[in-house]
């Protein structure tokens, strides 16, 4: 089975990073990669980590003539570009931006986008053509919770710290994006109003109605440039075996998502299509600690799982990336 893949908006660090993966995978050929501002140049002339491995150049243009389409612009291009394109139903979607991931907001023309958390949706991941790649904090953090929702635990407030690496914030060079600013400091913004958490009230009641809407998430900058580290706890009474028992049941079927028994750290996951997560029962309160790659399972591998997925490939095809230790 030979998969012709298009990626939109290919010179980002998730255009760069669906490249990597899709010259790797097995299945897939790579039909062609557009980019407005850097068509014409060879794509290892941005990436450039690919040098050797592909001799791929940016167009302008795109092509209807794909399995898949992979959209990889800046919040709003996604609508844009649907609406500028009469694009065959037949064409598998997968959106990387924000504009279709929630309910309210997720079809447009003939398309109503399934919200792509694997470990989620699997189920209607598999009979989609139109997916909505969710967000990497909203990745990592809904790993961290969905459990405790479907055993209907949480009724009180969560709390949430998560930080994320540079690459999070894309290739724009902003006040905060800056090496001198980002190197050897640490910041807070978007305090309890982070657009990710939409996302992940979201999840929680589509798996219980009433869970709490008391997600209260204090995200980070952080001095590194790939990963997310989450830390989120909520008042909840109940034995270490138990709680260990309902994340392993949960996570037994998902490939990606690993329990286990140690501090989690953002190395053991990044470069990888991996999500680590401890759980602690402490004097009442429940603690999660998670970490991701917001590149791989925060965006572009999760993209490619998604497109496994709904194609009828084993969901790890092409997604085996072996993490280091340092």
């Amino acid at each position: 089975m030979k998969i012709r893949a298009g990626i939109i908006g290919a010179a980002g660090y998730t255009g760069g990073e669906l490249i990597r993966l899709l010259l790797l995978h097995p299945n897939v050929e790579i039909a062609f990669v557009q980019s407005n501002s850097n068509a014409g140049n060879k794509v290892y002339a941005v990436h450039t980590d690919l040098f050797g491995e592909t001799e791929l150049t940016f167009s302008k243009e795109h092509s209807t003539d794909v399995d898949v389409l992979f959209l990889c612009g800046g919040h709003g291009a996604a609508i844009q570009f649907l609406n500028e394109n009469n694009l065959p139903d037949s064409v598998l979607v997968i959106d990387l931006s924000h504009d279709f991931r929630l309910e309210t907001n997720n079809t447009l023309a003939n398309r109503t986008f399934t919200y792509g958390l694997p470990e989620l949706n699997r189920d209607t991941i598999k009979q989609s053509k139109s997916i909505a790649n969710p967000g990497c904090f909203a990745t990592c953090i809904q790993l961290a919770l969905l459990p405790l929702a479907k055993a209907g635990l949480l009724n009180n407030a969560v709390h949430i710290n998560a930080t994320t690496g540079s690459t999070g914030a894309g290739q724009s060079l902003t006040n905060t994006t800056h090496f001198s600013w980002r190197s050897a400091n640490a910041s807070t913004y978007k305090v309890f109003s982070h657009q990710h958490i939409s996302e992940i009230k979201q999840s929680l009641k589509q798996l219980q109605p009433q869970a709490t809407d008391e997600v209260l998430f204090i995200p980070q900058r952080g001095n590194f440039t790939r990963g997310i580290f989450a830390t989120a706890y909520t008042q909840l009474n109940i034995e270490q075996a138990e709680l260990e028992t309902i994340y392993q049941n949960y996570y037994a079927a998902h490939p990606f998502v690993k329990v286990v028994p140690f501090a989690v750290d953002v190395k053991q996951v990044v470069n990888t299509n991996r999500c680590f997560i401890n759980i602690e029962s402490i004097t009442g309160q429940v603690v999660i600690t998670s970490a991701i790659d917001n590149l791989l399972k925060g965006a572009s591998g999760q993209a490619v799982q998604n497109m496994n997925l709904a194609l009828g490939l084993p969901e790890t095809t092409g997604l085996n990336l072996k993490p280091s230790a340092f």
